[in-house]
């Protein structure tokens, strides 16, 4: 029996209901870099519904002020917006049809021209509510994924957010606006159905995503091999909350000049620098920041980028000070830290942007919301209290410490580039045969190098 069918990229007589839109969903995965302000499209007109639980005001009233940031955040603006009390959820569409045509009429009359709900929608609910409000719809997921595609810069970035936005495509397939239902190809002669639009998309996206998650896993062993090139060296990771100043922070200890606009997720990439003057023993690294109901094809996707908080030596927890939702802010940090294994790591907690405050941080709240480790309050923007801030992670992170004293020979050259690069030189000195060194490092590079002194004919004590 011959088979006659056509390849999938020959299939060019699919009927659609829709034309245009296939290439235009095409071209959505196959794109490269960020979206550049020029490139944006026009912006929407959204809607915005935040659903919360009974009994959690509080909650509720930041969870408002953070799906409106979002939404900014996206290149959206804001019409109108409500905040819903769900008493019991609508498998059907969340909130109840009675509801949904009276909050799509409201968005309608405001002049929305999308819904934007704060809750995770499964695609059945997504195309129901679309229907009773006669509006798009866009959920949590959505807007997050938008606003990471919109500032992913680096490669890694792009993959990263390209597989969560493919991930989170895929079961949507059947609600893009195609007829996803007509039928090319078939067996000749036969009563092979073909396959439909719908699994022409799907096997393309499927593809797509393979060669992205293989693009990722050789991102992911060169991160590998540079973490172990920094085996010697202390390790800081900046994390906390979205939008805490920790790039600020970053730039101000260490000089980096990253951008550091103020905007959630302004950062995509783990960024590391040298926090010491006089060589690399100590290295800090900006991270991700976190949020409240992180969706998990981002945090699986982002996996590799959060490592780097998992291997750090100590954590440098920042915090918005002025941020009324301050304590919500830390929650959610302990639960991602949590959930990543590092919550039992070393901490430092620097309360940020004092000098946006509107009255003195209390001492006593600060030691309970620090929980026993050491704190400081700062401003990113004060030299002074910067300086403090470098030295007192310095000491903390350093309190392990062992110090050495090494002879080592003019001839080895290479174990003296290693001890500045892993190793903080306390003093040196020369003699006839060769330098005499004062050190201190972490205990495993401490004693790896006095074994290689001994074998190249040093002495170490």
């Amino acid at each position: 029996m011959r088979f006659n069918s056509k390849p999938i990229e020959e299939h060019t007589e699919v009927p659609l209901a829709d034309e245009g839109r296939w290439d235009a969903l095409v071209e959505h995965w196959q794109q490269r870099g960020p979206i550049e302000a020029g490139d944006a499209p026009e912006r929407n007109a959204c809607y915005v519904l935040s659903v919360h639980p009974r009994r959690r005001v509080r909650v509720a009233d930041a969870q408002l002020a953070e799906i409106l940031g979002l939404v900014e955040a996206q290149g959206d603006r804001v019409v109108g917006h409500e905040v819903y009390e769900l008493v019991r959820p609508d498998p059907r569409m969340l909130i109840g049809s009675g509801v949904a045509e009276r909050i799509g009429g409201e968005a309608r009359e405001a002049g929305a021209d999308m819904l934007v709900v704060d809750a995770e929608l499964t695609p059945s609910q997504t195309r129901n509510l679309e229907d009773a409000t006669g509006l798009p719809v866009c959920d949590r997921e959505a807007v997050i994924l938008n606003v990471f595609q919109r500032h992913a810069t680096t490669r890694r970035a792009r993959l990263q957010v390209e597989i969560a936005h493919l991930q989170y495509l895929r079961p949507r397939i059947r609600g893009i606006g195609l007829n996803m239902d007509q039928q090319a190809g078939g067996v000749m002669r036969g009563k092979g159905k073909g396959e439909t639009a719908s699994e022409l998309l799907a096997r393309r996206l499927d593809t797509r995503l393979t060669d992205l998650r293989r693009a990722l896993v050789g991102l992911k062993h060169s991160d590998s091999a540079r973490r172990r090139h920094r085996d010697g060296c202390a390790r800081i990771a900046l994390v906390g909350y979205t939008n805490a100043g920790k790039t600020s922070l970053m730039n101000a200890l260490t000089d980096a000049g990253l951008s550091a606009r103020d905007r959630p997720f302004e950062t995509l990439d783990t960024t590391s620098r040298c926090l010491t003057r006089h060589g690399g023993d100590v290295l800090i690294s900006d991270t991700v920041g976190f949020i409240r109901r992180l969706p998990d094809r981002l945090f699986a996707s982002f996996e590799s980028t959060l490592a780097e908080a998992r291997e750090a030596t100590l954590l440098l927890l920042v915090l918005d000070a002025s941020d009324p939702e301050l304590e919500l802010h830390l929650a959610t940090t302990r639960e991602v830290l949590e959930r990543l294994d590092a919550h039992e790591l070393p901490r430092f907690y620097a309360f940020n942007k004092v000098d946006r405050c509107d009255r003195e941080l209390e001492t006593e709240r600060l030691a309970r919301l620090s929980d026993g480790h050491p704190h400081m309050a700062v401003s990113a923007r004060d030299g002074a209290a910067v300086a403090r801030l470098r030295e007192a992670v310095l000491e903390a992170v350093r309190s392990g410490n062992q110090r050495i004293e090494l002879h080592v020979p003019y001839r080895a050259s290479g174990l003296i580039g290693e001890i500045y690069a892993s190793c903080r030189v306390l003093e040196t000195r020369a003699d006839e045969r060769g330098t005499h060194f004062t050190i201190e490092g972490e205990p495993h590079v401490v004693e790896r190098i006095a074994r290689r002194c001994a074998q190249l004919g040093g002495d170490a004590r």
